[in-house]
C-alpha cells in the first residue's frame, strides 16, 4: 500500500452517534484517513466538528454541494478518494449522486435513500461511472455471519427450508420523539424517515441478514404493520411472513416498543440436514444444530473456522469482537478494494465481501413492499422490484 485512503464526511456532526461510529471504524485498520468534512447544514456546526477532529480549516464545509465542488478543484494528490454520507435518511441520494458524478467512491448508512426510485436511480449511476459504494449492514460484518453464510454455501445445513429472524428494541417504547430527543424526532418523521420507521431502521438489518446468510431472495411478504406509540407517525412495531425464491418460508419480526429490549438481533436458519443460530448479544458463538451430533458451538478467532471468518477477525479466539469491528470490516474490505483498483489489480473475493448498491436497492423494495403488505387487505404482495 502507497498511502492511506483519504476521506470526507457528510453528516456526522456534533452529537451525532453514528458519525463517531463510522470514523473510528474507518481508521482502525490504518487504511484511511479522514481529511475533510461537511458535518452539518449548519456551518458553524460542521466548523465546530472540523476542529474537534483537528482537520484543516479549509477542507471543513458549509454543505455537502461545497465539499464535492472544492474538493474535485484539489490536485489528484491532495483531493479525496471517497465521501462517507452518515445524515438522516432524506439526505442520502443527493450527496451520493453528486459525488459518485464527481469521480468519487461512496459509503453511506442504510437504508440507502428515501424511497425505491431514488435507490434504482443511484443503482443505474453507480453503474455509469463504474465507481464504488458500500452500504454499512453492520451485522454482516460480523466474523461468525460470514461463517455462517459459508456453512450454508457449503451444503452443511442442507437446502433451506425456514428463517426465522428478530431484532427487538426498546428505545421508543414511550413517545420519546415529543422530548425533542435528536435521534427519536427523524427517525420517526416521514418527511425525513420516508415511509417507514421500525421496517426501515432495523427491519432492513434483519431482511439483510436473512438474505445474505441463506444465499435466498424473498419473493412475497405478507406484513402486519403496527403504530403501537399513540401520536407517534411511523410503525414502531411489525411482524413480516416471508415466501423465499427456492419455496423456503420465513417470519420477520421489528419492533422499537419492547421495553427493557436493547439490540438482540437473533436469527436461525434451517435445512433439511440442520440448522444455525447467531445473536447479536453473543456475537463471536455460531451454534450449529446437526440431528446426528450434539450441538456444537462454534467461536470466533478459532483455526476450525473458514478462511473467510478469519479474514473478518482481528484478535485470537477468547477476545471480544463487537459492533464497531463489524462495521470496521466493511470500511477494511471497501479500502482493501479500492487499493487494488487503483493500482490496476483485481480486487480479491474477499475483500468484495460488503454491502453494496444491490442490497440497498433491495433494503428499499423490502420497505416498500412490506408497507404496502401492511395496509393491503389481500395481504400476500409480491416484492416491489
Amino acid at each position: 500500500m502507497k498511502r492511506k485512503l483519504r476521506m470526507g464526511m457528510i453528516g456526522g456532526g456534533p452529537g451525532a452517534f453514528i458519525g463517531a461510529v463510522h470514523r473510528t471504524a474507518a481508521t482502525m485498520d490504518g487504511l484511511i484517513e479522514l481529511v475533510a468534512g461537511a458535518f452539518s447544514s449548519d456551518p458553524n456546526k460542521s466548523k465546530q466538528m472540523g476542529e474537534e477532529l483537528q482537520l484543516a480549516p479549509e477542507r471543513v464545509y458549509g454543505s455537502f454541494e461545497e465539499l464535492v465542488r472544492k474538493e474535485k478543484e484539489l490536485p489528484a494528490e491532495q483531493r479525496i478518494d471517497f465521501v462517507s454520507i452518515v445524515t438522516p435518511n432524506h439526505l442520502h441520494f443527493e450527496p451520493a449522486k453528486q459525488a459518485l458524478l464527481n469521480g468519487f467512491d461512496v459509503v453511506m448508512d442504510k437504508p440507502m435513500t428515501f424511497d425505491l426510485s431514488e435507490a434504482k436511480e443511484l443503482q443505474k449511476i453507480v453503474a455509469q461511472t463504474g465507481r464504488s459504494l458500500c452500504l454499512t449492514h453492520t451485522y454482516s460484518g460480523y466474523p461468525m455471519i460470514k461463517e455462517a453464510r459459508y456453512l450454508v454455501n457449503n451444503g452443511t445445513i442442507g437446502n433451506i427450508r425456514k428463517i426465522y429472524v428478530t431484532y427487538p428494541q426498546g428505545w421508543l417504547a414511550t413517545f420519546l420523539e415529543g422530548s425533542e430527543q435528536k435521534q427519536a424526532a427523524w427517525r420517526t418523521d416521514p418527511s425525513k424517515s420516508g415511509i417507514a420507521g421500525a421496517m426501515g431502521d432495523i427491519g432492513t438489518h434483519a431482511f439483510n441478514l436473512a438474505e445474505y446468510i441463506s444465499g435466498l431472495r424473498v419473493s412475497e411478504v405478507c406484513a402486519d404493520i403496527n403504530i403501537v406509540v399513540e401520536g407517534r407517525r411511523l410503525d414502531d412495531d411489525g411482524t413480516v411472513l416471508l415466501r423465499f425464491n427456492n419455496g423456503a418460508t420465513g417470519v420477520l419480526v421489528a419492533s422499537q416498543v419492547l421495553s427493557g429490549e436493547e439490540n438482540n438481533l437473533t436469527i436461525k436458519v434451517y435445512g433439511d440436514k440442520g440448522g444455525l443460530e447467531w445473536q447479536h448479544t453473543d456475537p463471536n458463538s455460531l451454534v450449529l444444530k446437526l440431528p446426528d451430533a450434539p450441538i456444537q458451538v462454534l467461536r470466533t478467532g478459532t483455526p476450525y473456522v473458514s478462511d473467510i471468518a478469519k479474514h473478518n477477525t482481528r484478535t485470537p479466539s477468547g477476545h471480544p469482537e463487537g459492533f464497531i469491528e463489524a462495521f470496521a470490516n466493511h470500511y477494511r474490505n471497501f479500502a482493501l478494494s479500492l487499493l487494488a483498483i487503483q493500482d490496476g489489480n483485481k480486487p480479491d473475493t474477499a475483500w468484495l465481501d460488503y454491502p453494496g448498491v444491490e442490497e440497498g436497492v433491495r433494503g428499499m423494495a423490502f420497505i416498500e413492499s412490506v408497507i404496502a403488505s401492511g395496509k393491503s387487505e389481500i395481504k400476500w404482495t409480491p416484492f416491489h422490484l
